[in-house]
């Protein structure tokens, strides 16, 4: 990746590196890495490990200090809807940073810059990059201004299989979600979900996990239904 497109993702994140080769790292993913093995290139699982971590501690001061009559159960679901993966997948999108990935040229086939595991989990590596940089404070500020700034617009935070089943009660139909696919490496793996309503598929997600597959698998569901 050049300096010109690490300065355009610079000014997207409103963060300028004092290690750019930090931010490099952030968006370089495995596939890229491998596909690269005598060069010896990093890739970015470790930085998105710590990344995950702020982004928790700053998720759970935020909102344990915006709502002192919260109980610690809805505390952990507002957390988790918050931060999850298709929530961080359209702060991705959003800042443009699908397009400044270094993927490999398989998985570059395959669609991975529109694939929410692999968006979400850029986002969490920005966060670590830019606290390895310059502390906790700068990634605290990215993440209140890009992440849970965004907190009102209920489309980015909301529990997609909750909103799916409480339509389906409703009018008294069958919800009920299906294991297509399950396919990588253990540590790398990719579930494929399908949201079924009544026998009838209505909406299709991936993920990491199959929480974070139904979560998409009902997102899918949702918007095809208009709702």
């Amino acid at each position: 990746m050049n300096n010109n497109n690490l300065s355009e993702l610079e000014e997207k994140i409103e963060y300028h590196f004092k290690d750019r080769s930090l931010l490099e790292l952030a968006v370089t993913h495995t596939s890229y890495a491998n596909e690269h093995r005598r060069e010896n290139i990093a890739h970015n699982e470790r930085i998105e490990f710590l990344g995950d971590a702020v982004l928790e501690t700053v998720s759970s001061e935020y909102l344990y200090l915006k709502y002192p009559e919260l109980g610690e159960g809805k505390l952990s679901k507002m957390r988790a809807s918050m931060v999850c993966e298709p929530s961080l997948a359209i702060i991705a999108k959003r800042l443009t940073l699908p397009q400044y990935l270094r993927l490999g040229k398989g998985e570059e086939a395959m669609g991975g810059r529109e694939k929410d595991s692999i968006t979400s989990d850029a986002v969490e590596s920005v966060i670590g990059a830019i606290y390895l940089d310059s502390g906790f404070e700068s990634a605290k500020s990215f993440i209140l201004k890009h992440i849970l700034g965004d907190l009102k617009r209920e489309e980015l935070y909301y529990d997609n299989k909750t909103r799916l089943q409480e339509y389906v009660q409703e009018r008294g139909l069958k919800l009920e979600y299906v294991l297509i696919s399950a396919e990588g490496p253990d540590h790398m793996k990719v579930f494929r979900i399908s949201a079924v309503i009544d026998g009838e598929n209505y909406g299709i997600g991936e993920g990491r996990t199959k929480k974070a597959a139904s979560q998409n698998a009902a997102r899918a569901a949702l918007e095809k239904l208009c709702i």
